[in-house]
C-alpha cells in the first residue's frame, strides 16, 4: 500500500510538472535525476528493500526536483513572495533542493553503509556519510558546468546562479549542512527502522 502511494504521488507530481513547464529544456535537465532515481528504486526493490524512511525522503527530493523543473528554480512563486517579504535580490528556491542533496543522500548513504557493514566505527561512518555527500555535491556543480559550456545562455534557468558570484560555493555549503543536520536529526530513528527489517535484506 505504502509503495502505490508513492508511485501515485511521484506520477501525479511527474505530469503536474511536465504540464505547462517554464522552459521544456530546463524541466528535463531537473526532472531527469528524479526519473532515474525511480528507476534505481524499481530495480532494487525486491532485492535490497529500503526503509521507509529513507523511500519517504527520496520522494520528497524528487518532488523539490519537480517543482524546480516546472517553474525553473530562479522562479518558484512562494519563494518569489518570500524573495520581496524578505527584501532579497533573489530566489532561493535553489538553496533549498541543496540542502535536500546532501539532506536526503546521507541517509541513503548511511543504510547502506550500515547494511553492508562498511564501516565499525560510528565516527568514521558519519565522516564517509558528509564527505560522499560533499563529493556528490561537487559532481553535480561539474554536471552544472558541462551543461553551461554545452548549452551557453541556455543554461541560465537551470544553474539558477541568479548573478550570485559565490552560488556554487553555498550550494556545496547547503549540501554539507544538510548532511549533517540530516545524521543528527535522522539516525536514532533510522536505526529502529532499520532494525525492523527482514534480516534477508541486509
Amino acid at each position: 500500500m505504502k509503495r502505490l502511494f508513492w508511485l501515485i504521488t511521484f506520477c501525479c507530481v511527474f505530469l503536474w510538472s511536465a504540464i505547462g513547464a517554464f522552459d521544456r529544456i530546463t524541466w528535463l535537465l531537473e526532472v531527469a535525476p528524479a526519473v532515474i532515481g525511480l528507476v534505481v528504486l524499481i530495480a532494487t526493490y525486491k532485492p535490497f528493500p529500503l526503509t521507509t524512511l529513507v523511500y519517504s525522503l527520496i520522494l520528497i527530493h524528487c518532488i523539490i526536483l519537480m517543482v524546480g523543473g516546472h517553474y525553473t528554480y530562479a522562479e518558484v512563486p512562494l519563494f518569489n513572495e518570500l524573495k520581496e517579504l524578505m527584501g532579497s535580490s533573489r530566489n532561493n528556491y535553489d538553496k533549498v533542493g541543496h540542502l535536500a542533496q546532501g539532506f536526503i543522500p546521507a541517509m541513503i548513504t548511511r543504510e547502506i553503509v550500515i547494511r553492508k557493514n562498511v564501516f565499525n566505527n560510528t565516527a568514521w561512518q558519519n565522516f564517509f556519510i558528509v564527505c560522499f555527500c560533499l563529493a556528490f555535491s561537487a559532481f553535480y556543480e561539474l554536471i552544472e558546468w558541462a551543461v553551461a559550456l554545452i548549452s551557453g545562455e541556455g543554461a541560465h534557468a537551470f544553474l539558477g546562479t541568479q548573478g550570485y558570484i559565490w552560488d556554487t560555493q553555498s550550494d556545496m555549503g547547503y549540501a554539507l549542512v544538510g548532511a549533517i543536520l540530516s545524521l543528527i536529526l535522522f539516525s536514532r530513528y533510522h536505526d529502529k527502522q532499520l532494525r525492523q527489517l527482514p534480516q534477508t535484506s541486509a
